[in-house]
C-alpha cells in the first residue's frame, strides 16, 4: 500500500511522516536547570523577573525564551488572581 494511501486512511498529512523531532541541546538544558533552580527559590517570579535574575548567575536569555521554557516545564508563578468567578457583593449606587 502506498504512503499516500496509508496517510489518507490514518487521516494524517504526508509531510508528518518525514518529520524527525529535534532534541533539546545541552545549553538549553543547562538554562532550564537554572530556571528551575531560580523558580524553586522564588516561586512568585514570572518570566520578566526570572529573565532579570539570570545574568547574576552568568545566563542570558530573552523573556520570550524564558516564558516558553517555563511553559514547557509546566511552571507558573504563584500570585493572587482576581476573583472574577464570584458575583459582585457591593450595591450599585444609581
Amino acid at each position: 500500500m502506498s504512503l499516500t494511501r496509508q496517510c489518507k486512511l490514518l487521516k494524517i498529512s504526508r509531510s508528518s511522516l518525514y518529520y524527525a523531532p529535534v532534541g533539546v541541546n545541552a545549553e538549553t538544558l543547562e538554562l532550564m536547570n537554572e530556571i528551575d533552580r531560580v523558580f524553586t527559590k522564588y516561586p512568585f517570579f514570572g518570566s520578566r523577573q526570572i529573565t532579570a535574575y539570570l545574568p547574576r548567575n552568568g545566563f542570558h536569555a530573552g523573556r520570550h525564551r524564558v516564558r516558553r521554557l517555563l511553559s514547557l516545564m509546566g511552571l507558573q508563578a504563584i500570585y493572587k488572581s482576581p476573583n472574577t468567578h464570584r458575583p459582585a457583593t457591593h450595591a450599585l449606587h444609581v
